[in-house]
């Protein structure tokens, strides 16, 4: 049988033996880099290296850049029809070589990978698990990053046991030492509440039988102030008797009758001030600002005593400061048009008694007459 005879016969198994081959050099041609002599026009038109290294971002960023100089719709000075029409030429072109190229890589990390899970399968199956304790699936650089992991998940897993376990420990221990503290502190209450009934009834005790009535000092005062070491014996003692014989040191006096004395001359002048109109007359302005100058020149004097308190006061918390004749009349004048209102107020609801009394009594009365005329009839 001749040659020509046994290539129609096994035309069938050659195709198909041969076909992968074809497809791996066509592949490694597509990934190689070749470009063609147009392909390479069009990445010179759209102002790229011409080497194919441009991957879809920067054609698509090239695209828009030079849509932006040449699209007739642009309103740019180089708009150009069919100057874009040849770019969008390219950009289609180029587009399509890189989708080639993307599937043809594709394609061959697939075919790759085949032949990895070939050689994984017939390599003696039990030789998978001899490392990395059995765990994780694939290549043996893949097996060792999930055993990494594997064992980075397990070492956490077990520091957050520890520390569960100790803190568990740890709020038992401070409960028990809580209840422990709770039934001491029970218990010495307990003892010191029986302690305090036994001495206050051994107290009333004597009391009844009357052994506390001759004991010296019965009737007197108690000692009530300790001896201040810093002060000597003859201060602490003349303070003690002018304490016990009702004197107050002088800046207490002092500060007392200011307070009494500004208590006064408001509560007059807000009497003069509740004798006058409201509004007030010409007369009665007069008289309101002659009472007025008056307040002021007391009120000069008054913290003229203000400024001597300050010097002998001890304190500077205890210091005073001075009465304004401004603040003083707006309080009084404030505080005399809040009594007129509570006035009004009383007024009218004395007026509204009595019109309500009236109308009672009148209806009491209508109530008679037609009772009696009914009565009558």
């Amino acid at each position: 049988m001749s040659c020509w005879m046994l290539l129609r016969l096994h035309s069938g198994d050659l195709r198909r033996s041969l076909l992968p081959l074809y497809c791996s050099l066509s592949l490694r041609a597509l990934s190689s880099g070749a470009i063609s002599r147009s392909l390479r026009e069009s990445y010179r038109i759209l102002q790229l290296p011409d080497d194919g290294a441009s991957d879809a971002a920067e054609v698509k960023e090239a695209y828009l850049h030079m849509a932006k100089l040449y699209h007739p719709d642009s309103g740019a000075p180089t708009a150009d029809a069919a100057l874009f029409s040849q770019i969008e030429e390219a950009y289609r072109a180029v587009l399509a070589h890189l989708t080639r190229q993307k599937s043809a890589s594709q394609y061959t990390q697939s075919m790759e990978e085949e032949e990895e899970d070939k050689i994984k399968s017939n390599a003696p199956q039990h030789r998978h698990y001899l490392s990395f304790e059995g765990i994780g699936s694939g290549t043996p650089s893949q097996r060792e990053r999930q055993y990494r992991q594997f064992r980075v998940d397990r070492a956490t897993d077990q520091v957050l046991e520890y520390r569960r376990k100790e803190m568990e420990k740890a709020a038992a221990d401070e409960g028990a030492m809580v209840t422990r503290d709770a039934r001491l502190r029970s218990k010495q209450i307990k003892i010191t509440q029986a302690v305090e009934r036994l001495v206050e009834d051994l107290i009333q005790e004597s009391m009844a039988l009357g052994d506390f009535q001759n004991l010296s000092g019965t009737g007197k005062p108690l000692n009530k102030f300790d001896h201040n070491l810093y002060m000597d014996p003859m201060t602490h003692n003349l303070n003690r008797i002018l304490i016990d014989n009702g004197y107050q040191p002088e800046w207490i006096v002092a500060q007392k009758e200011i307070r009494e004395t500004i208590a006064k001359m408001r509560m007059r002048l807000q009497e003069v001030r509740a004798r006058l109109g409201e509004p007030m007359r010409h007369s009665e302005t007069l008289q309101w600002k002659e009472h007025c100058t008056a307040f002021a020149d007391e009120l000069g004097k008054l913290n003229k005593k203000v400024d001597n308190f300050n010097l002998i006061v001890p304190l500077m918390s205890r210091q005073m400061v001075h009465y304004s004749l401004k603040r003083e009349l707006e309080k009084i004048l404030k505080t005399d048009q809040l009594l007129r209102q509570e006035k009004e107020r009383e007024k009218e609801r004395k007026q509204k008694e009595q019109m309500e009394t009236a109308r009672t009594s009148q209806n009491t009365r209508q109530g008679l007459i037609t009772w009696m005329q009914n009565l009558l009839k």
